[in-house]
């Protein structure tokens, strides 16, 4: 079996850590990095004792699946400028995966301009969240029809080392994006905001922290592992008259559910118009 090469056009925080996850769950394989910021990549590449490319052609030339880690507005002129090289992959019957995770790019879209290829390139788009840093994440996924189940069953592989991998119609990506995409900027709120209670009622900080994630960390597992419903586990610790219906009422009363709701509903709505204005006009605006 011959060894695959993933290039990874981007080497910021998701691009790295989709790589660590890979090169932690998947064997027989190289990884290589390039980025405008050459210092940033060669760092990464150090970490993972992957290569480094000196271009985004160079990538392109090299990749079995190419990582698409930038940016969304910059999205359209890393594809035009690699598209050449895809054409004469194609011609050679050598067909790269293009994998991208920017936001508002649908599969449809990257393939038009991807089109001076003469062929629609087998397109994956993946939405992971930040916890992948820490191989703890859930990654979406959405496949173009050009990608065969072989394929889609190793890229599954290869990015379970940074998470749980869920294939999804691309029609649910941007509430995926909604929920677990910006869901962990809203949960290190809800954690920070756990621990200034803490302080509050006389914790040190650093105990308070401490308290307040291990709390988040192990009630996500009970959901997880449990299969129980939130609310059954959340009538576990409420006792009538107690600590926990006087502190849930406090919630309540300040909105908490409907504005959680709400924050999902912003970041979902936003990831539509960012798809909009991305099928629109050619580029993202952010």
């Amino acid at each position: 079996m011959k060894t695959l090469n993933i290039a990874c056009i981007g080497s910021g925080n998701m691009g790295f850590a989709l790589m660590k996850g890979i090169n932690a769950a998947a064997g027989n394989l190289k990884i290589g990095f390039t980025d405008t910021y050459r210092e940033k990549a060669k760092k990464a590449a150090e970490e993972l004792s992957a290569d480094l490319y000196e271009t985004n052609i160079e990538a392109a030339e090299k990749g079995d699946f190419i990582f698409l880690a930038v940016k969304p507005q910059v999205l359209e002129k890393v594809l035009i400028e690699i598209s050449p090289i895809i054409g004469k992959r194609q011609k050679n019957n050598d067909i790269p995966v293009m994998v991208s995770m920017a936001a508002g790019w649908s599969i449809s879209r990257i393939q038009i301009v991807m089109s001076r290829t003469g062929v629609k390139i087998p397109t994956v788009r993946i939405m992971p969240n930040t916890p992948s840093l820490v191989s703890k994440g859930i990654i979406a996924l959405c496949v173009s029809p050009e990608v065969n189940e072989e394929k889609i069953i190793l890229l599954e592989k290869m990015l379970s080392g940074a998470g749980i991998v869920d294939r999804i119609a691309e029609n649910g990506l941007n509430a995926v994006t909604g929920l677990s995409g910006s869901g962990p900027a809203f949960v290190c709120l809800f954690i920070e905001a756990l621990a200034d209670g803490g302080v509050l009622a006389g914790l040190p900080r650093d105990k308070a922290l401490q308290y307040a994630a291990q709390t988040v960390l192990g009630t996500a597992a009970m959901v997880l592992e449990t299969g129980k419903h939130p609310g059954e586990l959340k009538d576990m610790v409420t006792s009538p008259g107690g600590t926990t219906i006087a502190g849930i009422a406090a919630l309540e009363e300040g909105a908490f559910r409907s504005t959680v709701i709400e924050a999902v509903k912003a970041a979902w709505q936003r990831a539509g118009e960012l798809e909009n204005n991305v099928e629109g006009n050619g580029n993202t605006k952010v």
